[in-house]
């Protein structure tokens, strides 16, 4: 793709073996190429410097308890079509009124549907941070996220090299924003916390074979540095889950398929957030 910064140019993940993966971060190239096409660097980064300021991820996330993190997805990778969402800003509402903690928005579109437009839509309609969950591998992205109102940006580990790992964490933060630093081993561990990552998430889905391990949080976790913000990706469906997460350390867990795909995704959340707020929950103490 034709550069759109002083970075260099990123890898798609460290090792490629032509998984969906590699597809997936293929795929996200193309499309930041298309959009820095229509809108140049220069100008995307000029509009996110005249958003609205972030609103505070690490206020949110360090609230007691096993936090919610809501996340609102029309499809994924191994599935394909998993929910009709016409209305995001509605569905938000409802999640944060059952007490979601964040509301997360999956804005890849290939394989997850998602658009950035619902990151604005979203934003305008709830008074919480707002995630936005796409896979990052160019500074125009993170510009692009700021425009639209996003308060918190994944990396992952797995997709970066260290040098552009760290300067996209510095660009996050230089915005205002959160980086959530995704990993899923414990050397993605050392390399996040090298990259300057304050908040991690460790992801139960490989993202090479799409299989869930929940046990790979219970591995990593604990021996993360103390004050790191711990967050547990995929893998929640029931209060246990949560509950055991928290068990294992997570301040906050997020939730997307399950609660999407709910007959009734207002009291699931309701009943998922109170569950991370019971006194029986060990980050509720």
């Amino acid at each position: 793709m034709r550069h759109t910064s002083a970075f260099p140019r990123p890898r798609a993940g460290l090792d490629h073996t032509g998984t969906v993966f590699d597809e997936i971060i293929a795929g996200v190239i193309e499309d930041v190429a298309q959009r820095a096409a229509r809108v140049p660097f220069r100008e995307i980064k000029a509009k996110s410097y005249d958003a609205p300021a972030p609103r505070d991820a690490i206020a949110a996330l360090r609230a007691p308890g096993c936090g919610v993190i809501a996340e609102i997805k029309r499809a994924t990778p191994c599935k394909g079509a998993i929910a009709p969402i016409d209305a995001p800003e509605k569905l938000a509402a409802e999640f944060v009124a059952g007490g979601a903690r964040m509301i997360g928005c999956q804005t890849e579109r290939r394989r997850f549907n998602g658009s950035l437009e619902d990151i604005r839509r979203v934003r305008q309609a709830v008074d919480v941070p707002v995630m936005c969950r796409d896979f990052i591998v160019d500074p125009y992205q993170i510009h692009e996220a700021r425009y639209y109102g996003a308060d918190m940006v994944p990396l992952l580990v797995a997709a970066l090299d260290d040098n552009r790992l760290a300067g996209l964490v510095e660009r996050i933060q230089q915005l205002g924003m959160t980086a959530l630093v995704e990993i899923q081993t414990p050397e993605e561990a050392s390399r996040a916390i090298g990259a300057g990552a304050r908040v991690i998430g460790v992801n139960a889905r490989n993202l090479r074979t799409m299989t869930v391990n929940r046990g790979i949080f219970g591995e990593i976790a604990p021996g993360l540095p103390q004050g790191t913000i711990k967050i547990a990706l995929s893998g929640v469906r029931t209060t246990a889950d949560l509950m055991a997460y928290a068990g294992s350390g997570a301040d906050a867990v997020v939730i997307g398929e399950n609660l999407v795909t709910s007959d009734e995704p207002a009291r699931l959340c309701r009943t998922l957030v109170a569950a991370g707020l019971h006194p029986a929950c060990p980050t509720a103490r």
